[in-house]
């Protein structure tokens, strides 16, 4: 019981998720329809800074039961909790124990750069929290694997950003087309311009989005 109630005190949600939901409501014809449909279902973020962005990485053009998938293989190789690995238990990991876990050659070279990032400190996680979100995005991208969706991916999911739209998501491109076009193709400047009404709530937009096409909860 002690670990269940450790693992579940690591989840955080958003507190301005509720007023989030009021102000999409009032703005959005669309949002005012989804968001009932999932109840009580939030946001959720595990509080563990570089599991998030390995998760990430490990979900890259993958669906998100695929991504499950390989995780948890992943985390039984790494033999960590799948909640929070560590990066030094990743860089101790040999690599045909990674591709048996069903880890493509470059997403494990992406994983050991970004566990050696983390035990080098080359990454300011203390400051993230005071940062603005642009220039997390500018430090994230340095690191192999990680390029503006996956750096947008950890600014919704650990940090919990109320306001990020990741137009570079298939998803949410999708999504859009589907609630708001009739299911015809949606160009960026188009989902830019659907997500003007939703800000500064873009990221909770985007969570309900996602949910509309998948009954199965983004996490990362």
């Amino acid at each position: 019981m002690a670990t269940r109630a450790s693992a579940a005190a690591a989840i955080a949600v958003p507190e301005y998720w509720d007023d989030a939901c009021r102000h999409l409501g009032k703005r959005d014809r669309v949002m005012r329809k989804l968001i009932p449909k999932f109840g009580e279902s939030r946001l959720q973020s595990r509080g563990d800074a570089f599991t998030t962005l390995a998760r990430a990485i490990v979900g890259q053009q993958i669906s998100v039961k695929a991504a499950q998938s390989v995780w948890d293989r992943f985390a039984v190789a790494v033999g960590g909790p799948s909640n929070r690995l560590s990066p030094r238990a990743v860089l101790a990991c040999a690599n045909s124990d990674l591709r048996g876990a069903g880890l493509s050659a470059r997403k494990c070279e992406y994983l050991a750069d970004l566990a050696q990032h983390f035990e080098d400190g080359s990454v300011h996680v203390r400051q993230w929290q005071q940062m603005e979100d642009e220039a997390i995005v500018d430090e994230l991208v340095g690191i192999r694997g990680i390029g503006r969706w996956t750096a947008e991916m950890f600014l919704i999911f650990h940090l919990m950003r109320p306001d990020v739209m990741p137009l570079d998501d298939i998803g949410l491109l999708k999504g859009i087309s589907v609630n708001y076009f009739s299911g015809e193709p949606v160009s960026r400047a188009e989902a830019r311009e659907v997500g003007e009404a939703w800000a500064p709530f873009r990221s909770v937009a985007t969570w309900y989005i996602w949910r509309s096409l998948d009954p199965l909860p983004v996490d990362y």
